[in-house]
């Protein structure tokens, strides 16, 4: 969401665990997924800290979102016999691709 800038240091483990009446286990899990995906970097000793963006997880994630939304509305045009050719049009006119 951009509230956090790259290189801003997290709170531990221990101390967001005891902050947040949870886990200290839940917040090592959480803390490897944000680590896997490439949101945070753990620097042993030191800490963890904010990762630069990750463009390429962030573009899959909004290309996974777009295919799921976009496969309701094929779904919902073939039970309303909507064409191809018709879908294909609303779409490039919701785009704005220019063409009208």
């Amino acid at each position: 969401m951009g509230e956090l800038q790259p290189g801003e240091a997290l709170p531990s483990m221990r101390l967001l665990a005891k902050d947040l009446h949870i886990s200290v286990i839940t917040t090592k899990r959480a803390y490897a997924e944000l680590e896997r995906d490439g949101f945070i970097e753990t620097v042993a000793g030191k800490g963890s800290f904010v990762a630069a963006k990750n463009m390429e997880f962030i573009r899959e994630e909004q290309l996974r979102k777009a295919e799921e939304l976009l496969q309701g509305a094929v779904d919902i045009a073939k039970q309303g016999d909507i064409t191809l050719k018709e879908l294909t049009e609303m779409l490039s006119l919701l785009y704005g691709d220019g063409k009208e």
